[in-house]
């Protein structure tokens, strides 16, 4: 049976790149689906500003005439002159349990990065570091969160069959919110709170939150700045992510740390997980996926970690104590007993300690792969 690559070239075809995770047939029973709406949202140049930082190619691959796999890859100019690299990345890659059919659609973005003048390839990795990234490795049986990658078991290894080798490790913690946190925690944030330089922002309602979403995202760029992949986000690109968050915010899980100047330090966001409503929705948010996803946000007894930053210059300083305090505690009053700690790099000492003193384990681990060209 033959592996034929074709690229992405017609309406249809990108319909058919983006809904083919829906019909390849060896899903595992707890595969989520992406929302369409936001798949569809994602490659759309229109409606999503970090696609025009990068070149782009899309490609389907047939095995006796039926679509068995896809495959994109990027190039970000930008990423590229700020590290004085020639990377591309291969990202979306999905495929039936085939290794000749992944080895065709790798095969065939290695070619298209070669012919761009690009030396290494890096994947699965996005647009940029906001994007799921790497391949799931471990931890299949637990449901993924939003925004967390999920992949066929088979993928892993069909892509380190073509030379490829750990690039980069992400963890995900599932830890226990105690109903108390260490005594140190306390003390920590009295010294903070009596020192008189930071304030916690009163967070009553989404409208209140708004005014703090830029501010909140311009400190992203400040301390993300040597996170893997990472590129600063223009305005642009800030309200479209603000835009695609809000509506699914809950005031309560958002923790922001002022100055006396009013202008944020540090802050963590969070939402309760709404994995189980999102396998029922299978990717689709009408007539009744929305309702599903609301009633799994209301019952979960999880707490996804979302987002989190403290400024440089007050790193080391203790104000995740305050924060750990606030949101964990907003936790237990809503019944939460375990939270996800999202992506942490394998690489981050100072974070994977801070879960780990709080009883975290490790429940899923990603890789980024790499490769020279």
């Amino acid at each position: 049976m033959s592996v034929n690559v074709i690229p992405v070239s017609t309406a249809a075809d990108l319909r058919t790149f983006i809904r083919l995770p829906a019909h390849l047939h060896d899903r595992r029973p707890n595969q989520v689906l992406p929302l369409w709406g936001d798949e569809e949202a994602y490659h759309d140049p229109k409606r999503n500003p970090a696609l025009k930082g990068c070149t782009l190619v899309r490609y389907l691959a047939k095995r006796d005439g039926v679509v068995v796999g896809r495959v994109m890859g990027i190039i970000h100019a930008g990423h590229n002159a700020m590290h004085a690299s020639r990377t591309a990345r291969f990202s979306q890659l999905d495929a039936i349990d085939d290794p000749r059919v992944t080895a065709a659609l790798v095969s065939a973005v290695e070619v298209w990065a070669r012919g761009q003048g690009m030396d290494s390839m890096i994947g699965p990795f996005g647009l940029s570091d906001k994007d799921p990234q790497g391949f799931q490795i471990e931890g299949f049986e637990h449901l993924p969160v939003l925004a967390s990658p999920t992949n066929a078991s088979h993928l892993p290894k069909h892509v380190e069959g073509l030379g490829y080798t750990k690039h980069a490790d992400a963890l995900a913690y599932r830890v226990p919110i105690p109903e108390k946190l260490p005594a140190g925690y306390y003390r920590v944030a009295e010294r903070l709170q009596a020192s008189g330089e930071f304030h916690m922002v009163p967070m009553p309602s989404r409208k209140a939150l708004k005014p703090w979403i830029l501010p909140v995202l311009r400190l992203v760029n400040i301390t993300y700045a040597d996170l893997l992949g990472f590129v600063p986000m223009d305005e642009e690109e800030m309200k479209h992510l603000a835009a695609q968050y809000m509506p699914v915010l809950d005031p309560d899980f958002v923790k922001i740390l002022a100055n006396r100047a009013n202008e944020p330090v540090a802050f963590v966001v969070a939402m309760p997980d709404m994995s189980e409503g999102l396998l029922k929705a299978k990717g689709s948010l009408f007539p009744f996926g929305f309702l599903h996803i609301l009633l799994a946000m209301r019952r979960t007894k999880q707490l996804d970690l979302f987002l989190g930053a403290v400024h440089p210059l007050w790193q080391k300083h203790g104000l995740t104590c305050m924060l750990a305090i606030e949101l964990l505690g907003q936790a237990r009053k809503r019944g939460m007993t375990y939270f996800d700690s999202h992506l942490i790099l394998g690489s981050n000492t100072a974070m994977r300690g801070e879960v780990e003193r709080l009883s975290g384990e490790v429940w899923k681990r990603y890789r980024v792969y790499g490769k020279g060209l």
